[in-house]
């Protein structure tokens, strides 16, 4: 039997490292090692009792959660998922935060929540699992150059992601040009989370990027982010291609899934489609592409070697869903391969 992850519970409200404390032990592979206030106490305790996995808070006093993990990146890099409040300001640390090199994120409870930090135990034992390297950060990240000249042929691209998926859809999506093939994505992420990561995306890409509502239509150069929250993001409509955000229960635990949008997409586009599915815990979206597959689209997995979490690439290669796999850092340049018209003869 493996030994228990170790974790370190960094959050400057006592009530907090509480509950935080009381759901990761609940779980019997999981050892809270220790908690801290702010950052001298978390800087402290990592020190001396050099934790697995350490959960921090974004909102403390005397040195936020933002400036102390950009701290344990370049002096002492480990895995640490952020814990945030549900709002726009806090998605936007949060997601600044996975830029960073932060390994997941899990949103505070709001009053009356019936199963607060429901996965969280899960994250923590992926992150202490994780083979991922952690390594001092580049002096500046320097974006990949979109690709110039492209011609646009008839495809549908749909991107299954979750744990790691901000940096690797960052990765993959600035590599598209501003006439990029429609494109529909689900990323696993708490609500209110995915309207800052659009919004983010936007900013870093030449495509518009938004999160998808009901009834908009597919278009060439745009990206669509299944929000998350209480519905599923599909397609429909062979004529006039949209998205529809469906109700329904979780699939594989997760709403919004990618297995429901990867299925919806072999239905409606079949051949004229390109399945990818990147980093994440857990098999959601593997079942989906295989259907993907048979029904005539190309697909792509993440290779093991760039995934934070090889699971949701794991399980869809296992199960012959996965055409090719790829290194991270060519798979935005394979999917612009396989959808450009000059590659499509008529098209």
């Amino acid at each position: 039997m493996n030994a228990p992850a170790r974790v370190l519970v960094v959050d400057d409200s006592p009530t907090m490292r509480g509950l935080i404390t009381a759901v990761l032990r609940a779980d019997p592979e999981v050892d809270v090692i220790g908690q801290a206030g702010d950052a001298l106490e978390a800087r402290a305790a990592i020190k001396a009792l050099n934790p697995d996995v350490v959960t921090l808070d974004i909102e403390m006093p005397n040195m936020n959660g933002l400036d102390f993990l950009e701290k344990i990146m370049t002096l002492r890099p480990m895995p640490v998922i952020m814990v945030s409040t549900m709002t726009h300001r806090g998605a936007d640390a949060t997601l600044a935060a996975l830029e960073i090199g932060a390994f997941d994120c899990v949103g505070k409870p709001s009053p009356g929540e019936l199963h607060p930090f429901g996965d969280l135990a899960d994250k923590v034992k992926a992150a202490a699992r994780s083979q991922r390297q952690y390594a001092k950060p580049a002096a500046q990240r320097v974006p990949p150059t979109a690709v110039a000249d492209f011609r646009v042929g008839r495809k549908i691209v749909a991107i299954g992601s979750s744990t790691g998926g901000v940096e690797a859809l960052i990765n993959v999506l600035q590599k598209f040009p501003a006439n990029c093939p429609p494109t529909v994505i689900t990323q696993h992420m708490p609500p209110t989370f995915t309207r800052s990561f659009a919004e983010r995306l936007n900013r870093l890409c030449a495509p518009i990027v938004q999160e998808a509502t009901d009834g908009a239509r597919l278009e060439i150069g745009k990206i669509y982010l299944a929000p998350g929250g209480e519905r599923h993001l599909t397609v429909g409509n062979a004529a006039a291609p949209h998205c529809r955000l469906v109700d329904g229960g979780p699939v594989n635990g997760h709403r919004p899934s990618v297995d429901v949008l990867f299925n919806s997409v072999a239905e409606l586009a079949g051949r004229n489609a390109v399945g990818v599915i990147l980093t994440g815990m857990g098999r959601d979206g593997a079942a989906g592409l295989l259907k993907m597959r048979h029904a005539g689209a190309r697909t792509i997995g993440q290779n093991e070697k760039t995934c934070v979490v090889y699971g949701m690439p794991r399980v869809a290669h296992e199960l012959g869903a996965v055409e090719q796999q790829f290194p991270l850092n060519a798979i935005g340049e394979e999917i612009l391969k396989i959808t450009a018209a000059r590659k499509e003869g008529s098209e």
